[in-house]
């Protein structure tokens, strides 16, 4: 009787430590740390129409997951193959399959910081979208050339990068192009107050025109204190019925940045940007200018300046001049500095 009651007892025990065991194995796959040998955390890209499958293939080929035999246990068990939501999904090191899961179900992902300084095309624009986010560049472009968005927006296929406001903004990375586009538009009408406004008027211009002058001020010079008279130098011009003879919107109608300096042969480049050529402002701004800028030109002094160069120093201030025989002073002074260091 005691060997069959020893006998017993080790078997019964034996079922209990299976039991704990299998307990434990089932805790560790479903609680327990499965993520890859990554030190920082991952992030996982779920298209927009992706499948189970697809997801499945991501983690896999990533190396994010070091167990799939597990992870596809608990995904099944949680219905996840049912519940697919695009998006960007932070993984971080030791998530278990079933925070992964969680996460991945309920469609909880990371929002995407996407900064815009300052922008020249819309080439420029469409790049850094779809470089941070889902939106189809394809998509973005066409929106970008359709009159009945741009007017959408307040504006026209020409000054559609008009409404494109330097800031940082937080998109989840599955935004559809169009939403992109109207998020950033809402900075731009929420920066367009009725004080704003007034002051565009006190000026004789509107606020997109501000906004063309303030991208040609933007090009011109990263001085904030010599923003405000050279926004006046070419309200006045504008007044007076001058060209605005800017050179960066010659630049900017060869479609050469790098230009350091405009020779007489570019100021024949026909082109409506190019203001040597063509009276009045160009057909839109030739680069998303920065809040100051446009305050600039809201806040131009009503001075006598119609001219600027760089002064002579070199060192990137810029000299002013109501007269033109005062500017051709100022010009000869640059240009012989230029020529001394050998700046062509």
């Amino acid at each position: 009787m005691g060997k069959k009651r020893s006998g017993s007892s080790k078997l019964l025990l034996g079922l209990v430590i299976a039991i704990i065991g299998a307990g434990a194995f089932f805790f560790f796959e479903v609680f327990g740390p499965n993520t890859g040998s990554f030190t920082k955390d991952e992030y996982l890209y779920v298209r927009t129409g992706a499948t189970y499958e697809q997801v499945v293939g991501s983690l896999q080929g990533s190396g994010m997951i070091r167990d799939m035999n597990g992870f596809r246990f608990v995904a099944t068990a949680l219905k996840l193959p049912e519940h697919i939501h695009p998006g960007r999904y932070r993984i971080k090191k030791g998530m278990s399959n079933y925070n992964i899961v969680r996460m991945l179900r309920a469609g909880k992902q990371e929002p995407v910081r996407l900064v815009v300084n300052k922008l020249r095309t819309k080439n420029d624009l469409i790049r850094l979208i779809a470089t941070n986010l889902e939106a189809d560049s394809f998509r973005l472009r066409e929106l970008l050339r359709d009159p009945a968005f741009a007017a959408e927006l307040g504006a026209d296929t020409g000054t559609v990068m008009g409404v494109i406001m330097q800031d940082t903004y937080e998109f989840y990375w599955n935004t559809q192009a169009e939403n992109v586009i109207r998020k950033i538009h809402k900075n731009h009408t929420r920066y367009w107050t009725p004080t704003r406004k007034q002051k565009a008027k006190t000026q004789g211009i509107t606020p997109m025109q501000a906004i063309v002058i303030a991208s040609i001020v933007e090009e011109e010079t990263n001085l904030s204190t010599d923003k405000p008279n050279i926004a006046s130098v070419y309200l006045n011009r504008i007044r007076k019925g001058m060209k605005l003879q800017a050179d960066p919107t010659v630049k900017f109608a060869i479609g050469d940045f790098a230009i350091k300096r405009v020779n007489s042969a570019m100021l024949l480049y026909d082109s409506p940007y190019n203001t040597y050529m063509y009276e009045g402002l160009p057909p839109g701004p030739i680069c998303t200018p920065s809040t100051a800028s446009i305050n600039a030109v809201l806040d131009a002094p009503h001075g006598t300046y119609l001219y600027f160069c760089a002064k002579d120093d070199l060192r990137g201030g810029t000299a002013f001049a109501s007269t033109f025989e005062e500017q051709i002073r100022n010009a000869n002074a640059y240009r012989r500095a230029l020529d001394n260091r050998g700046i062509h």
